[in-house]
């Protein structure tokens, strides 16, 4: 096969192979729908009869390139994965370079959400490194003439301790890549204890280019000879442009184009939502010219969105019978029968995802005799294989045809799994035949998002005479993400009701969860810890109301209701278990109990009624994303109602963790985003259009909010590794709420806490 040919179908589509030398020995990866894997080894000139999942490439100057496929926007992902490929290669970590894939769906699935990277492919990692090790290994006792069992691959060489030989990985590279590769089953996997980078601190890969400025994001993006393009969108979500007058626009200087993007109608909306683009030679001329158009809009069918009311029919929906999830027991009999029973009901507005780095992509559309023939992107994305999908159906040619480069992500939060923004400079590059940089501004970002969506919970128990529940019932209503992939959908998906609210984890004989109807009037789209945040408001709230009812400390209370140490039964529950096995990712109350009594004893929760009035602890935990978290809040509510949080507490187990550094700041991290949907976070409509604008009115916690002390503890495990980036979120609010009781006596529930009065005295 000619050299040509191997860069024309693999240097051009992922860049990877350009930086191999020639002898390379490298490992190829499949995906299999049981997400097993096959490695394939070849010379250079031969790679192009696999098909490749993940890449390492050892250069015969010892070199080793790992390909990182999952988008890097502050969790040390892209560091994380390759030393675990590292780790079990025996390899050199000053030795290896890292570079980031393109879009490609060979490489299993790319889209960087659902706290799945480190879960999905820690098992992946391994056996790619084992494997090269293991060829490297087999080459050097090919060499010696003696048994592969007594080679030991270590630090970059392969050593054999009985004679002291020992070859650098460089000068085993041509023999390895001429032996037969060895199954997955055929590997000697390195135990826990000879890890070297597993669950070891490092320096994330790009520390240096971020500090000196060097990184690249998705705003820094550049391509020659682009545009900036600023996009005025419709404020209500599927209207449409009726007529716009650019005469004042194109007096800006630098303005070159303005361009009508037609809006996608319909679901799924991850197309774009339509408008009027202003392409200038500046992204301020750009936007400059986009404040001096005239446009009507015609709003459509959402023009009476408004919050208030909604709020009204989502309590309205959340108290009649609804659709039935989990009906362990007879709870609906049991409570009728019950001559004792307490409910509360529990709402959470819209919320929004405001990255620091707003929504950005560039793009390069060529054009042949008026036809499209491909599409190079640019773009701070979460999944570049949706953007491949999007914008191939937008401009009509396949998805391998589009070539989507990764840069640094700003954050994300789930916005950027959404290629919409994508599709827009993809749409002007191919009107204006030049690369176009579409930057969205704060306030499109915040009056464009996919909103997280607002939420009721109804909850009602029937009470022993010690206090605790015998039959319990919670009915959640909110517009649901289903609503993006189906017109007129109006009932909650599966997966959104087993986040906090069909799995619930309380030992109660009876107990039912339902859901009531309710229609989206706006995009609803994932945000970190997606329904987990209200069902785990509502039911942690609960739990210690119910408490303090019965006269109950608080832990106590929870430890009673959590029960005995057991696995809970996920197939009577109905649980998909975020499709992980029950063996492999048994949902155990022993864990959840562990990292709740935990926080409390690093707490010291016996202090709690010491504290003076004004001053309180919470308590609250949950698992989510198959891992486990423990919060205790610390709050001090000053006479005026302002609240401070001096303390707060986590205990995580996420099973192996692969990066403890990075996980304790997204721990940190998680507590001042939880912050934030405590204290100030929401996002309502009126006629249909956002009244927040920027962080003067959407506000997030500042350094004076967010809590002045997060004490962090992860738990040593050697389960498989759970989710970690979203699993801190959820417990975080609950527990705050619940500490502004201890101290105010001033019950919490509804967010924001910025709607509430909470002064005393």
């Amino acid at each position: 096969m000619s050299q040509p040919k191997r860069e024309r179908n693999l240097t051009s589509r992922r860049g990877f192979m350009a930086s191999v030398s020639s002898g390379s020995l490298v490992l190829m990866a499949r995906l299999s729908n049981a997400q097993d894997i096959e490695v394939a080894t070849a010379a250079e000139g031969d790679v192009e009869s696999f098909e490749p999942d993940l890449f390492v490439s050892i250069g015969s100057d010892g070199k080793v390139t790992i390909l990182a496929h999952r988008s890097e926007m502050g969790t040390g992902i892209r560091t994380g994965l390759p030393r675990v490929v590292a780790d079990e290669l025996e390899a050199d970590w000053s030795k290896v370079v890292i570079q980031q894939a393109v879009g490609d769906k060979r490489l299993g699935s790319q889209n960087t959400d659902g706290s799945n990277s480190v879960r999905h492919f820690f098992k992946r990692m391994r056996v790619a490194g084992a494997t090269a090790r293991t060829m490297l290994e087999q080459a050097a006792a090919a060499k010696w003439n003696v048994e592969p069992a007594t080679c030991r691959g270590k630090n970059h060489r392969v050593v054999h301790a009985e004679s002291g030989r020992s070859l650098a990985y460089g000068e085993l590279v041509q023999a390895a890549g001429e032996l037969k590769v060895p199954r997955p089953d055929e590997l000697r996997m390195k135990p826990a204890s000879e890890w070297r980078y597993i669950g070891k601190d490092a320096p994330i890969t790009d520390l240096d280019a971020i500090l000196t400025g060097k990184a690249v994001y998705g705003i820094d993006a550049r391509m020659e000879n682009q545009l900036y393009a600023v996009i005025a969108r419709p404020p209500v979500v599927g209207g449409k442009v009726a007529s716009f007058d650019s005469t004042e626009t194109r007096k800006i200087a630098g303005v070159q184009s303005v361009i009508e993007i037609e809006g996608y109608q319909g679901a799924p909306v991850f197309q774009p939502l339509g408008g009027v683009a202003v392409c200038a030679d500046s992204t301020w001329a750009a936007w400059q010219g986009r404040d001096r158009l005239r446009v009507n809009w015609e709003d459509g069918p959402n023009a009476e969105y408004d919050t208030d009311v909604y709020a009204g029919q989502l309590a309205d929906s959340a108290n009649k019978p609804g659709k039935v999830w989990r009906d362990t027991g007879d709870a609906k009999s049991v409570i009728a029968e019950s001559d004792k029973v307490y409910a509360a009901d529990y709402s959470v507005p819209h919320l929004s995802h405001a990255p620091m780095e707003t929504p950005c992509a560039v793009a390069d559309v060529k054009v042949d005799a008026g036809k499209v023939v491909s599409c190079v992107l640019k773009a701070a994305t979460q999944n570049p294989q949706a953007v491949q999908q999007a914008v191939g159906a937008a401009l009509g040619i396949p998805e391998a045809e589009v070539v989507v480069h990764v840069t640094l992500l700003g954050s994300g939060f789930g916005r950027k799994s959404k290629p919409d923004y994508c599709v827009e400079a993809a749409l002007l590059s191919k009107e204006l035949q030049r690369p176009v940089h579409v930057t969205w501004t704060r306030e499109d970002d915040l009056q464009h998002d996919y909103y997280h969506t607002m939420s009721h919970v109804h909850i009602e128990a029937s009470l022993r005479e010690d206090g605790t529940p015998s039959g319990w019932l919670q009915r959640a209503a909110f517009p649901s993400i289903s609503s993006l992939f189906s017109d007129g959908a109006d009932q909650a998906a599966g997966f959104e009701i087993e986040m906090g609210l069909q799995d619930l984890p309380y030992e109660v004989p009876h107990i039912r969860v339902e859901s009531g109807k309710a229609k989206a009037h706006t995009r609803i789209g994932w945000l970190r810890s997606v329904n987990h945040i209200p069902h785990n408001f509502a039911v942690s709230s609960f739990a210690d109301e119910l408490a303090h009812r019965a006269g109950c400390d608080p832990l106590d209370y929870l430890l009673t209701l959590l029960g005995e140490d057991r696995l809970l039964d996920v197939k009577a529950a109905g649980l998909s278990n975020r499709g992980a096995s029950a063996e492999e990712y048994p949902y155990d109350i022993g864990r959840l109990k562990h990292v709740t009594q935990r926080a409390a004893d690093l707490a010291r929760w016996e202090r709690r009624s010491e504290l003076p009035k004004g001053r309180g602890l919470g308590i609250a935990c949950c698992r989510s994303f198959l891992g486990y978290t423990g919060h205790v809040v610390e709050v001090a509510v000053d006479h005026d109602g302002s609240v401070q949080i001096p303390k707060v507490w986590t205990v995580l187990d996420a099973g192996v963790i692969v990066s403890p550094d990075r996980v304790l700041a997204q721990v940190e991290g998680a507590a001042s985003m939880a912050a934030t949907i405590a204290m100030y976070g929401k996002v309502t409509f009126r006629q249909g259009r956002v009244n927040q604008s920027n962080f003067d009115n959407y506000r997030i916690a500042t350094m004076k909010d967010s809590p002045r002390e997060i004490i962090t503890e992860l738990v040593e495990s050697d389960a498989p590794p759970a989710g970690v980036g979203e699993t801190p979120v959820p417990s975080f609010t609950p527990a705050m709420c619940n500490a502004i009781f201890s101290a105010t006596g001033k019950r919490i529930r509804s967010l924001p806490l910025a709607d509430h009065d909470l002064t005393w005295s």
